[in-house]
């Protein structure tokens, strides 16, 4: 492996890459992910657009307004101005971005890469326990937030807020005093684009990093291939910007295409089915949690003008796949992804899509399911789901490289069986993280959390199945000597749970015990809990 020379002065996310022996193996076997050494995605994703089609096409909407494509490049210039001009921001400092999904948060991450910066793009539910965990594990040299969101921030971080109207509030005042161009940095197709946090399985979060070329890749496969967006396409959903997922499919996807994007800062399943129905929504992407809701409230109908339904974030039931097809008349596009593979690597569409499983292979990727030492399992006996393509896992500076990535196979944690046709259905988890209505929840994490209530002696943490959620926090907790169990300690813990954490992580069910059971070695035996 030789990597491009790189174009960052500040050389702290090339240092802690992870020694060559321990990266995945990368393929590219398609011709249009053959990129040039020196790229830099937001100018492909941005400039090159409005070279292609000109300035005036609708780009980032929201309830309230629209950007063209010419205002979105002025904007993101002119924020590449304050960033290195006026906040001293150099090619390779990182840029934590804070914010609900608006066109300004779009705005200040396309910013950040033409500045040559790495974008660190943070949950906008997350407090100030997890942020000072990212940022301990980033070391932004400042951050671009929402007017609303700056109390959780740690402190001492140079900080620009933004939002407060039409003018853009602080960092619109300053970027008004800039110039609508600015010269992108030429960065290597493998300088690091962005840091994407996963909290994996330990609580203590990964930093995920992720090249220029990934982001066009993610475009070049799964939504050239699956998805196949057209210019006239209108993208919405509800994923943050933070997640990979809705990074792709609200940002990356609509600009490589050309198309317009109406981003939402919230939605309730309801209120998301009558905003496509109403603004003419043609591409969605959401959870399964929010498919089952429409369809179950009776509003999946208010989806007839939606061409492409993504969902991915957990797994898709039959049932809902199969309700979907006959209410809406077209099948949902099913997919699998991961943070470490920056997008989805598992899908299918149209016909092709079938209820009950995943899909197959995403053109671009490979993937095999591999027994415990590696080999491949015959068809039809569950495995290791593995992947490979031209994305792939490169941890910041962090041992647990070498647990996603072995034999040069992205191990992705998941529990699935292939097929004698090649389509891939999911089995389960194989370790401790909690998917719950999409979000991705490291169950010692929250037990991290709970821990610190003054009640709690011991606790674990599991998923449990939900008809709703597919899956909730249970937290099974030993409480210390004179503490009475009942609904006001459950509610109390649930209270400190939503204060230290981001809300979405919070224990759903709480279940006392006298003790937590444990093999002879000690070890937390966790299938014993999941079984009551």
């Amino acid at each position: 492996m030789r990597l491009s020379p790189s174009a960052h002065t500040d050389s702290f996310c090339r240092d802690r890459l992870p020694p060559a022996e321990q990266w995945p193996r990368l393929v590219f076997d398609l011709p249009e992910l053959h990129y040039p050494d020196r790229l830099n995605a937001a100018t492909a994703l941005l400039d090159g657009t409005v070279e292609r089609l000109g300035p005036d096409r609708p780009c980032l909407r929201s309830l309230t307004g629209t950007w063209t494509y010419g205002e979105v490049l002025a904007r993101a210039n002119r924020i590449a101005h304050v960033l290195t001009a006026e906040l001293g921001v150099v090619p390779g400092n990182r840029v934590l971005l804070r914010g609900t999904n608006t066109p300004w948060l779009a705005a200040c991450w396309l910013a950040v890469l033409k500045a040559g910066a790495v974008a660190v793009s943070t949950m906008p539910m997350l407090r100030r326990h997890e942020l000072d965990k990212i940022a301990g594990r980033a070391r932004p040299s400042v951050a671009l937030c929402d007017e609303r969101l700056l109390d959780e921030l740690p402190p001492g971080l140079p900080v620009v807020s933004y939002g407060g109207g039409p003018s853009g509030g602080e960092l619109g005042e300053r970027s008004a005093r800039h110039p609508v161009t600015f010269a992108d940095v030429p960065t290597a197709a493998d300088d690091v684009a962005l840091l994407a946090f996963t909290s994996g399985t330990t609580g203590s979060p990964k930093a995920t990093m992720h090249f220029h070329r990934d982001l066009l890749a993610i475009a070049d496969t799964f939504s050239r291939h699956v998805v196949r967006p057209t210019a006239e396409d209108l993208f919405s959903g509800t994923p943050p910007l933070a997640f990979t997922f809705g990074l792709g499919g609200l940002l990356v996807f609509p600009l490589h295409a050309g198309a317009s994007v109406l981003l939402l800062e919230r939605a309730t399943p309801k209120e998301l089915a009558a905003i496509v129905a109403e603004q003419g929504v043609t591409v969605l992407f959401t959870a399964p949690t929010a498919y089952r809701a429409i369809l179950g409230s009776g509003d999946g109908k208010l989806l007839a003008g939606v061409r492409r339904a993504v969902s991915a974030g957990e797994a898709l039931p039959a049932a809902v796949a199969e309700r979907y097809r006959e209410v809406v008349g077209r099948p949902l596009i099913d997919g699998i992804g991961s943070t470490e593979m920056l997008h989805v690597f598992i899908s299918a569409a149209d016909e092709a899509a079938r209820p009950g499983t995943t899909g197959t292979v995403v053109p671009g990727f490979r993937a095999a399911v591999l027994d415990v030492d590696g080999t491949p399992v015959p068809d039809g006996t569950p495995g290791l789901l593995a992947v490979q393509g031209p994305t792939g896992c490169r941890y910041l500076e962090d041992p647990r490289q070498t647990d996603y990535v072995r034999d040069g196979w992205n191990i992705t944690g998941d529990t699935y069986v292939r097929e004698p046709d090649g389509y891939f259905r999911f089995v389960a988890r194989s370790d401790d993280m909690i998917v719950s209505s999409g979000y991705n929840i490291a169950a010692p994490e929250v037990e991290e959390v709970l821990l610190t209530h003054p009640d709690v002696d011991e606790c674990a943490v599991v998923g449990t199945p939900d008809p709703d959620r597919g899956s909730v926090v249970t937290a099974f907790v030993v409480l210390r000597p004179g503490v009475t169990p009942g609904p006001d300690v459950v509610h109390a813990l649930q209270e400190h749970a939503k204060a230290v954490a981001a809300p979405y992580k919070y224990p759903r069910r709480v279940r006392f015990i006298d003790a937590l059971p444990r093999n002879a070695s000690g070890k937390l035996q966790r299938f014993l809990l999941r079984e009551q």
